[in-house]
């Protein structure tokens, strides 16, 4: 089976959280991220705003951009809603949405929305087993969207393969993604997350980077998959190590960033979506993105 369709106007995406933005004014983000001729706009779920009714207004508020839900949380609606809702927005806009599912993690789950988190796995085969009972007499004549899991582990990584369309690897390192490619194969959508910090000092890329980390580094999907992919237990510290920091972000110049992002596309991705890092997670991101557009010719 060939994988389902997806116009990405090109094989370069942006990975923004814009929740503390008013939504206006990331939609004005999101056409200009169109205008400087990335492919896609890929937004996360961590309890706040929906993705999926943000995915709506941006993907109305632009002409070809593709939009990614990275990730849309399973714990948040439930299966038959999540179906329908990509479903619409497939038939309002074909080609153009990427539905990306998660388990999420257990603090959040547990901690912030009072759910259960067992068995992740299990749960996220049941979740797409219950998608896929929705009839198709609803929404009639749509078909359902892409579907990408956020898979870090090779049984989860497998699942985006055999019940799904393929996986959303992020904050992994280009042999990851490699290793994704192997257990995929040719025919499943392999699309990357590549976290850069542009501009500042080298002692300023490296703080960001430290920070951008610290809220992953506790959560044990993370870690487990860090170790996987050949880090020790000393680069786990809060933060991670200056190790892992530069192994993960892409620091230094804006062509090294660029390689950083393009060295997952040698590796087997088809898309990568690339996440600006700076003093504070609500930054602007398009001064960075402007630069980097031109590091990787786009437009």
């Amino acid at each position: 089976m060939t994988k389902p369709d997806i116009d990405f106007p090109s094989q370069i995406g942006v990975w923004w959280a814009s929740e503390t933005w008013a939504m206006p004014d990331a939609q004005a983000v999101a056409r200009d991220i169109e205008a400087l001729g990335y492919g896609s706009l890929f937004i996360p779920e961590i309890g706040f705003k929906d993705a999926l009714v943000e995915s709506a207004a941006f993907l109305s508020a632009t002409e070809r951009l593709v939009v990614g839900t990275g990730i849309a949380n399973i714990h948040v609606r439930v299966p038959s809603t999540a179906e329908v809702a990509g479903r619409t927005l497939n038939n309002l806009f074909p080609r153009r949405f990427i539905l990306g599912l998660g388990v999420s993690h257990a603090p959040l789950v547990e901690g912030n929305m009072g759910g259960s988190y067992a068995k992740p796995l299990a749960t996220m085969r049941t979740y797409l087993e219950k998608m896929a009972a929705v009839p198709e007499q609803i929404e009639p004549g749509s078909g359902r969207p892409v579907r990408l899991l956020a898979a870090l582990g090779p049984k989860m990584i497998e699942l985006s393969g055999t019940d799904a369309d393929g996986a959303h690897p992020y904050l992994v390192l280009p042999d990851q993604t490699r290793v994704t490619r192997d257990i995929l194969g040719p025919d499943k959508w392999i699309v990357s997350e590549q976290a850069v910090a542009i501009g500042g000092t080298d002692e300023d890329q490296l703080q960001w980077a430290h920070g951008h980390l610290m809220g992953y580094s506790g959560l044990p999907n993370y870690r487990n998959s860090w170790l996987r992919q050949g880090f020790d237990e000393s680069d786990l510290v809060p933060g991670g190590s200056d190790k892992l920091a530069r192994a993960i972000v892409g620091t230094g110049s804006v062509d090294d960033a660029a390689a950083a992002v393009t060295a997952h596309l040698d590796a087997g991705a088809d898309h990568v979506v690339v996440q600006v890092l700076g003093d504070n997670p609500t930054i602007d991101p398009r001064p960075a993105l402007r630069e980097l557009a031109s590091a990787l010719q786009l437009g």
